[in-house]
């Protein structure tokens, strides 16, 4: 029974690729099609995008060339390639403006930008190209079946652009004490603080803004000293506004510490 088995399963294998290789031979675009989405449906992505790219010109201006252009927009994004299906799908959505499949067609394009996305240490161009996609697609169909997922793919992108502009800020704090260069780590946090109101990562912002603050008030030149020392304090004042319990509580009542005690000897009222 086991080598009946195998023998069907063989015989099935080879009846099935010797049937996709007479269709990729064949001159009749129709069999080639029917085919393809066979082949589509059974999950074969990459044997369907073959015979589809194959028939793709025939059907040009054809009754038949809307639903094989979606088809083998999907399979690209089906096989994970990601530029090629973003091109596919936006070439779908303007070449087939009233079709049906336009909204899923116009998400599936702006999530393949989605897709392309890198983790948030690289280059963030792909990120941000990738919101702009994805609202204009919230813009054009705001009661869409899919706007949930795309506000959630958004947030992500969002937090990346965050997690980047933190994490160059932070780079700059933590060069500083080499560099000397504690104004760039202050004004990079102030870009943060400015560009990201609503950031989760505000109280970390602050905070190494602050240290930086610190930082270059108690090294600085004495003709600087006491007015960045009151920028220290304002800076510390802030934070204490808005995290009265945080995580840094220990560290940054050492700094204000200092910072009251260096301002002393310009008589500055400390109350």
């Amino acid at each position: 029974m086991k080598k009946l088995f195998f023998l069907l399963l063989t015989f099935t294998v080879l009846s099935a690729c010797s049937e996709y290789q007479k269709a990729m031979k064949s001159e009749d675009i129709a069999a080639k099609f029917s085919m393809g989405e066979k082949l589509y449906n059974k999950g074969k992505y990459s044997k369907a995008n073959k015979l589809f790219a194959q028939i793709v010109p025939n059907y040009r201006g054809k009754p038949q060339a809307e639903k094989l252009m979606f088809l083998y927009s999907d399979t690209y994004y089906k096989m994970e390639d990601y530029y090629l299906s973003s091109y596919q799908f936006e070439r779908f959505v303007s070449a087939y403006p009233n079709s049906e499949k336009l909204e899923e067609a116009s998400f599936l394009s702006a999530k393949s930008h989605y897709m392309l996305s890198p983790v948030f240490t690289k280059d963030q161009e792909e990120t941000k190209h990738a919101i702009d996609k994805l609202q204009m697609f919230i813009n054009n169909y705001p009661n869409s079946q899919y706007l949930e997922e795309a506000n959630k793919m958004v947030q992500e992108l969002d937090f990346k652009l965050e997690q980047k502009a933190f994490a160059i800020a932070k780079q700059y704090n933590k060069i500083a004490p080499h560099t000397g260069d504690y104004t760039a780590a202050i004004k990079a946090f102030d870009n943060f603080i400015f560009d990201f109101p609503g950031s989760t990562l505000r109280e970390d912002a602050l905070f190494y803004r602050l240290d930086s603050a610190y930082n270059l008030a108690v090294k600085s030149v004495e003709w600087k000293k006491q007015e960045r020392l009151e920028t220290a304090k304002s800076y510390y004042a802030t934070f204490k506004k808005s995290y009265g319990d945080s995580k840094y509580s220990e560290e940054i009542a050492k700094m204000i510490s200092d910072i009251e005690q260096e301002l002393k000897q310009y008589g500055t009222n400390n109350s």
